[in-house]
This record gives structure tokens, sequence and C-alpha cells, in this order.
């Protein structure tokens, strides 16, 4: 399927678009989602807080898993929001989880060296996914992290 918005190809049932972050919501559903159209990301539009969108999607990574489940609770209409908010959750979750086991399996004679150099090497890669994606939430992309974005983008479309 082709973005009416942008021209991108993207699989068949997304339900946004994974260049421009455009809803692919159809007929009676779009006024339901109000605030998460297809031009969402072109004009900066507010949220249930007050904020700016983008803003609002930046700080939802800020303190990771952590902010992501506040912005999760609190903003309930702009899908946008939500999407990066359910990411944060996922992916820094997942480091943290990551992060738990390397810094336990470390404590190994011998070979724990081998699991805290590893650590070192998950925190670096997720200080720099933590900055990518809060840049990219600031400038209005949809940007997906493999399985995370996917799994972000299922639950966000299954509350709409």
């Amino acid at each position: 399927m082709f973005c009416q918005k942008c021209g991108a190809e993207n699989v068949e049932d997304a339900r946004f678009c994974n260049s421009c972050g455009a809803s692919f919501v159809s007929g009676g559903e779009e006024s339901k989602n109000a605030g998460s159209g297809p031009d969402q990301n072109t004009e900066s539009k507010a949220t249930g807080t007050g904020l700016d969108q983008n803003i609002a999607a930046l700080l939802s990574y800020v303190v990771g898993w952590v902010t992501g489940i506040v912005f999760y609770i609190i903003e309930k209409e702009n899908n946008y929001v939500r999407f990066h908010a359910m990411q944060s959750i996922v992916v820094f979750g997942a480091f943290t989880v990551v992060q738990i086991i390397l810094n336990i399996l470390s404590i190994i004679p011998a070979i724990g060296v081998l699991f805290w150099i590893m650590s070192i090497l998950v925190s670096v890669a997720g200080f720099v996914l933590w900055v990518v994606l809060m840049l990219k939430a600031y400038q209005g992309e949809m940007y997906k992290v493999p399985w995370a974005g996917d799994y972000a983008e299922k639950m966000i479309a299954g509350q709409s």
C-alpha cells in the first residue's frame, strides 16, 4: 500500500506510514481518531497534556520506560505520542532487563568479565538509541525500532 500523503510504500496491514507517520485509518474511524490523522506530523498539534505533540513524544523517552508509562497513561487522544510512549516502554524495558541479567552474570568468576564488557556495550547501544529516538520524535518522525515499533503500533491500533 502506498501512503496518500508522501507516496512511500508500506506493508498492507500498516496503520501508520513508515516514512511520514500518516495514519491509514479509514472512513468512520477518522473522526474518532481526530488529532492522529494524516497531517499529524506536518503541523504540530496539542496533546491531552497541553504540550506540543513533538515535545510530548520526546519527553516520553527522557527517563526511558518510566516516562513512557507516564505519557502512555496520561495521553488519551494523540496516537503519535502514545506510539512513542509505548515504544519507549518496550525498548527501554527490554534494555533494563538485559542490563540486570548481564550485571548478575558478571559476578561469575572467570567469565564474569565477558558479561561486564557486554553490559558496557549494551549501555552504549542503549544511549545511542535513546538519543536517536528522542531526536526522531522531536522531528515528528514515526521512527520504528524493529520489533518494538511494530509491537507498539499494534498496541496503539488495538486501543483506538
